[in-house]
């Protein structure tokens, strides 16, 4: 990545306002003998000779983000020490107003996404950081923060919480609460709504620990005579074709074959926008998703795994819509 590179990506990380408690006023100028060392995420500390090319760059480097209360920076090590060796005596900066744990978890995803990428041994120690300062959040928040996928993070959270208690509900990346089971909550809200069929939604989803849309679902189960937990889905057995592991090209490709010679799907819009679909999303094998990782740039992993988990959430979503369909239909 060349300076100009590491500029640009420093300042998209610094405009996300949306996302951060950093204060988007114009840059304060601060002496440099006012800041704290930086509580950083890289375990061998900042690269002598990224610090040497940010400082004989000759280009303006973006404000660095400190938090205010402790004056520690957070974000921009490297341009800090980069403004000394060019003799600079003060350096502009932003202000961040969270507490010193949401400041940590700031300074990952920053390094995460932008200029001299972490390594996997600083974002698996940070990741185990942040899951013991923020436990209540999901494998997959955490690792969107640290560039790890969700299941990395599940063991490192497996090794460091041991058989300790765990919690019962998780914060998504949306901020949202989900239990990690939700049946629990389906029968208090049960009971509740039994107790007191009067009782409004709202109030029965504070007190069972479940969201509105599970609340009235279980409201109408109960009205139904139904169980407030409904059974658990079960994937239907796999027929001989579908036997083979997943991943497999020669059974993908005739698959695809079958379903592009069949009638009822060429011939109308959304058949072939189907199958155009399903040909784009293939399963990569082991040389064209290394060819892919050796050719993603550090400062757009974060984003493009963000994205892929969306990409997967959307077909697993539709998977198990299409199976109960054709459930119901027979």
């Amino acid at each position: 990545m060349g300076d100009t590179e590491v500029v640009a990506a420093t300042e998209d990380s610094a405009e996300r306002s949306d996302q951060i408690p950093v204060d988007q006023q114009a840059p304060v100028v601060v002496r440099v003998t006012s800041l704290s060392a930086p509580d950083s995420p890289r375990l061998a500390g900042e690269n002598d000779e990224h610090v040497r090319l940010l400082a004989e760059s000759g280009a303006k480097l973006p404000p660095i983000i400190v938090r205010r209360e402790t004056m520690r920076v957070i974000d921009g090590a490297h341009r800090l020490r980069a403004a000394v060796l060019r003799g600079e005596e003060e350096i502009e900066v932003r202000f961040f107003d969270g507490n010193e744990d949401d400041a940590f978890v700031f300074a990952v995803e920053a390094n995460t996404r932008h200029g001299l990428p972490l390594s996997l041994n600083d974002r698996t120690m940070a990741a185990a950081r942040i899951i013991a300062s923020h436990p209540h959040w999901s494998d997959r928040a955490i690792g969107s923060a640290t560039g790890l996928s969700p299941k990395t993070v599940a063991a490192i959270r497996r090794r460091a919480t041991g058989d300790g208690p765990q919690l019962r509900t998780r914060v998504g990346r949306d901020g949202r609460f989900r239990p990690l089971d939700g049946s629990d909550g389906r029968r208090r809200a049960g009971d509740l709504l039994r107790a007191d069929p009067t009782a409004s939604v709202r109030q029965v989803a504070a007190q069972a620990g479940i969201s509105q849309g599970t609340a009235r679902d279980v409201r109408n189960r109960l009205l139904r005579g139904e169980s407030p937990v409904p059974q658990q889905r079960t994937r239907p057995r796999a027929s001989k074709q579908d036997s083979a592991p997943r991943g497999c090209g020669r059974d993908r490709a005739s698959l695809l074959r079958t379903l592009k010679n069949d009638p009822s799907l060429r011939f109308n819009e959304a058949g072939r926008t189907l199958i155009r679909l399903l040909d784009s999303s293939y399963v990569m094998g082991d040389e064209e998703r290394a060819r892919l990782f050796e050719n993603i740039p550090p400062h757009c992993v974060g984003a493009i795994a963000e994205l892929a988990y969306e990409c997967a959430q959307v077909w697993q979503e539709f998977a198990e819509k299409l199976v109960e369909h054709g459930r119901e239909t027979g």
